[in-house]
């Protein structure tokens, strides 16, 4: 046996474990190589003070169960010095001679209890997650059951109790249609996976959600289908809040697209990137042929936008970035001259870059053809009380000039019964005659001139006329503040007048009553039928008129008016001369700062 020894410790030196053999006295009688190397070569030396550096037996050390009741123990023991974890065997061992000794082996086992720690932090790390994630976790089976879910999904789905949450059929109890359940396990097999995959689940109240999925399947080894696993993400707020902002750019587009003006926005090249109804509408170009398209050049010049440009980035105008009003006139391809105002804006980033330019384009074609019309008909109606003006005063002179001349006439024709057809002087009085004949006969024909033409009197619907002068003053009453009310009788039948002698009149008084009101007021007109008479009251909330004046209106030249562009006198006169022609009469009521009401009396004649 003893020549058998030294091979024996050769042995026990190849092991990759710790081995040491130590006597009744905790003395080392033996270290293999494994032992020396992590702690030298210390045979003789207590056993504790090799391991741990104490002069007392290690805590897990089992002497008297070895010694004394001959029983091998297996354990785990860390040893701090050397920062390592050993699975130690402790076996009795009788020597020869009779005595006991104690084998123990050690086992390195410091990187398996690393890696099971490691997974243990892994798991409890895995649970804590899977425990306070704010989404939800899930793992179901391929039947429809969830198997495992996290708080966060409970609460998700408004269950508290988990066991009933896991009795749910998840096609008729979670998904909002079966169907929708099907489709995802049809798509989730097919591929494996689904990522941001958007369904309807219904909560426990009954409120449908907006989910996101997140999943792939679980399989077991031989590769069958066993369910799936996944996260859950409700987005239903999001989706809240994305419908709000769609339905206010929803409700923003429609504005844009409603409104009547052109709206365009461009980038800073000039390309159009917004074209709406309007613009369509005033342009004559359709936002299919526009958007991204065209150039704003190839609408306006290209010195117009040059020139609009240099004003919204120039502050003494309207403000760097802002073109409040630019008159702007241009032909379309078809020839028609279009007639607005173009306001303009600049769009800029947090950096104050400039993005983009806004604009409107305000179609003022209506607006101006209707204030030419209106300009037209006060130049007739000035050159209608000139010419009235004239008349009367032609009349005037006519008249004193016709009594001397035919006074000179009578005594001519006298004289010339006294004298004798022979006479030189019969010759002298008969040229005076003739000359004085002429002179009055020029007189007759420059009264004639100087009276406007009568108009034919036809049977006229007197709203009519009323609503068709309203379309020329609107616009203008509604910029004064003016409001307009009516109250119109039908209009009679046998009302035999002048158009235009009417509308003369009209235009006349609408004016007056414009003018009463600087400040915005009320104007109202109405009708009605007395005693086979007609009578159009007038009637405004304006400055009146002095109890002095009220007189003088009718008179030709009267006028209150400060400045001589506004009148010269002649208008209300011109009004009274047409309606006394025809037959009837203006009253004229006022009281002074409050009021004034003008009632216009006209027969109904018949046929």
């Amino acid at each position: 046996m003893a020549d058998n020894t030294p091979k024996l410790l050769d042995a026990l030196d190849a092991f990759e474990d710790g081995i040491y053999i130590i006597n009744d006295d905790y003395s080392v009688e033996y270290m293999n190589k494994f032992m020396k190397v992590l702690f030298g070569d210390r045979v003789g030396e207590k056993c504790h003070e090799v391991l741990i550096g104490s002069d007392k037996p290690c805590d897990w050390c089992k002497y008297d169960e070895i010694f004394e009741k001959n029983e091998t123990h297996h354990r785990d023991v860390y040893i701090e010095s050397i920062d390592k974890t050993f699975f130690l065997s402790e076996l009795p061992v009788t020597n020869q001679d009779g005595t006991r000794s104690k084998l123990s082996i050690y086992r390195d086992i410091s990187r398996r209890v690393e890696r099971e720690a490691k997974l243990k932090s892994s798991k409890e790390s895995y649970q804590r997650l899977f425990t306070h994630v704010g989404c939800g976790v899930f793992v179901s089976s391929k039947e429809g059951r969830f198997l495992d879910v996290n708080p966060a999904l409970l609460k998700i789905l408004g269950y508290q109790d988990k066991e009933e949450f896991l009795s749910l059929d998840l096609a008729t109890d979670v998904y909002l249609r079966p169907e929708d359940r099907r489709k995802y396990t049809d798509i989730i097999e097919k591929k494996g996976h689904v990522v941001d995959y958007e369904v309807k689940w219904r909560r426990r109240d009954g409120h449908i959600l907006h989910i996101l999925l997140t999943s792939n399947v679980r399989y077991d080894p031989s590769g069958r289908i066993l369910g799936y696993e996944g996260v859950v993400v409700d987005q239903t707020r999001r989706k809240k809040s994305e419908n709000q902002i769609r339905e206010a750019h929803d409700f923003l587009d429609k504005i844009i697209s409603c409104s009547p003006n052109a709206i365009m926005a461009m980038d800073m090249r000039g390309i159009i990137k917004l074209w709406n109804q309007g613009a369509e509408d005033v342009f004559g170009v359709k936002a299919d042929a526009v958007v991204e398209k065209m150039n704003i050049q190839q609408i306006f010049s290209k010195k117009v936008a040059k020139e609009v440009m240099v004003m919204m980035r120039d502050e003494q105008f309207d403000g760097k970035g802002r073109l409040n009003s630019y008159p702007l006139n241009f032909t379309k391809e078809n020839s028609e001259v279009v007639e607005g105002n173009l306001s303009a804006s600049t769009l800029y980033d947090e950096k104050g870059n400039e993005l983009a330019t806004v604009a409107i384009f305000l179609d003022l074609k209506d607006r101006l053809q209707t204030e030419r019309e209106l300009s037209a008909a006060r130049q007739h109606l000035l050159q209608s009380e000139k010419l009235a003006a004239m008349g009367r005063l032609t009349s005037q002179i006519a008249h004193e000039l016709n009594n001397p001349l035919f006074g000179i006439m009578n005594t001519l024709e006298l004289m010339k019964t006294e004298i004798s057809p022979q006479n030189k002087r019969r010759k002298l009085l008969d040229m005076s005659l003739s000359e004085i004949e002429r002179l009055a006969d020029m007189l007759k024909k420059m009264l004639s001139f100087s009276r406007p033409d009568q108009e034919e009197r036809i049977e006229i619907d007197i709203n009519a006329i009323i609503e068709e002068l309203m379309l020329l003053y609107e616009k203008r009453f509604r910029e004064n503040s003016i409001k307009v009310k009516f109250d119109l009788a039908e209009s009679p039948k046998g009302l035999l007048a002048s158009r235009d002698q009417l509308r003369q009149v009209f235009i006349n008084m609408f004016s007056n009553a414009m003018y009463a009101m600087p400040d915005g007021g009320d104007l109202r007109i109405s009708t009605k039928v007395v005693s086979q008479k007609l009578n159009i009251i007038i009637k405004d909330t304006g400055t009146g008129i002095k109890s002095d004046n009220i007189d003088k209106v009718f008179q030709s030249f009267f006028t209150t008016k400060t400045e001589s562009v506004q009148g010269v006198g002649l208008g209300l006169s011109v009004c009274y001369g047409f309606i006394k022609d025809h037959g009837g009469d203006i009253i004229v009521e006022s009281q002074e700062g409050q009021w004034t009401r003008f009632t216009i009396i006209l027969p109904i004649t018949g046929k």
